[in-house]
């Protein structure tokens, strides 16, 4: 429950984010969520495995959980580009 809660607030910072930025800034917003979004799955890895998880445990759903709004970010930016 906790990886798909982490994925959907992925996705709407996404949204947001492409929302509010211009067609033409949205490749560099792309880039600034992508550097943000892997500093927030790294917490959410530490913390994983500060609770007893193992790395061979954890890298699996954080891979997910970093690529899907990262993958949807691109997509957006590319679809929109001018």
């Amino acid at each position: 429950m906790r990886t798909l809660i982490f994925i959907a607030v992925g996705v709407l910072l996404v949204g947001i984010a492409m929302w509010l930025a211009r067609p033409g800034r949205r490749r560099p917003v792309a880039a600034v969520f992508s550097v943000g979004w892997l500093a927030a799955v790294w917490w959410n890895l530490r913390t994983g495995m500060s609770h007893g998880y193992s790395l061979q445990e954890e890298l699996p759903i954080q891979a997910a959980i970093y690529v899907v709004p990262v993958a949807l970010a691109w997509w957006l930016a590319r679809k929109t580009r001018h």
